[in-house]
């Protein structure tokens, strides 16, 4: 018979470790639905072939790294684009909290356009679009740059006009009361407590951003989603490769929201 002692010990050791429940139970579940995948096709005549992806085997090997070189365009296009989306989100909030109608107009016009362009079009419409409307020619990679980051920022605009609205009308009277202008008063005060609420929204968009970065391999940047596509086309073996795409991004989506986690923890420490 289990003593309470046991039972009382067993669940203080699951609430230390609480942080990883949730990746433990994503985990578990994937797993299991996997499971019950190849349990479902196991008997059709389907032949599998996961030698294409196996580590054990020597094209595995080679398809393994053909399909992480697509890694780290993933990473450096998701990161600039967030960072581009977040300084447009500050440019259109910003002057728009001021006491100034135009800038108000300007802010909603902006959100309202960009919001509602789906981020493939807006993709197509950067990288095809441009170069005749304006004679802007851009690369692969910074057209989609540009594109994730035009719908991202109108996203960013309204999770900042939130953050900044939320902090206390006594902050922003001391701000005044010491002779601070508005500029300064948003860069030394609002804004970095803003940060610290708006952080987890933030995180969100990040890791959303790294799942649409998925679509710019339709316009030719070879990251993980192209490369999967490539070797679909010269392995004939789509079910194998495209799992193991999700098992990559779904990987790579843990491991960022749990350092987002642990960087929403930390601010959360510092400030108490």
């Amino acid at each position: 018979m289990i003593s309470t002692g046991f039972v009382k010990k067993f669940s203080e050791k699951i609430d230390k470790y609480s942080c990883f429940r949730s990746e433990r139970l994503l985990l578990g579940l994937l797993g299991l639905v996997l499971a019950l995948g190849l349990g479902g096709c196991a008997n059709t005549d389907y032949t599998w072939g996961w030698y294409v992806i196996s580590p054990w085997h020597p094209m595995g090997i080679t398809n393994i790294q053909f399909l992480l070189s697509g890694l780290g365009y993933t990473l450096l296009l998701s990161l600039s684009a967030i960072v581009l989306s977040i300084l447009l989100g500050l440019i259109v909030t910003l002057p728009a909290l001021m006491k100034n109608t135009l800038a108000r107009r300007i802010n909603r016009v902006y959100v309202e356009i960009f919001r509602s362009i789906p981020i493939l079009v807006m993709l197509l419409w950067v990288y095809y679009g441009l170069p005749p409307a304006f004679g802007i020619k851009l690369d692969v990679f910074s057209a989609g740059i540009l594109g994730l980051a035009l719908c991202d920022s109108a996203f960013e605009a309204e999770i900042f006009r939130a953050g900044i609205q939320s902090i206390g009308s006594g902050q922003h009277d001391a701000a005044d009361s010491l002779g601070l202008n508005y500029w300064k008063k948003m860069r030394l005060i609002i804004l970095p407590q803003a940060i610290r609420t708006v952080l987890p929204a933030i995180g969100n968009q990040f890791v959303y951003m790294l799942k649409m970065s998925s679509l710019v391999s339709v316009i030719g940047l070879t990251e993980l989603t192209r490369r999967a596509d490539e070797l679909v086309v010269s392995q004939y073996r789509p079910l194998e490769i495209y799992t193991f795409l999700v098992l990559e991004y779904f990987v790579l989506i843990i491991c960022i929201s749990s350092g987002m986690r642990w960087l929403e923890n930390r601010m959360r420490s510092v400030e108490i």
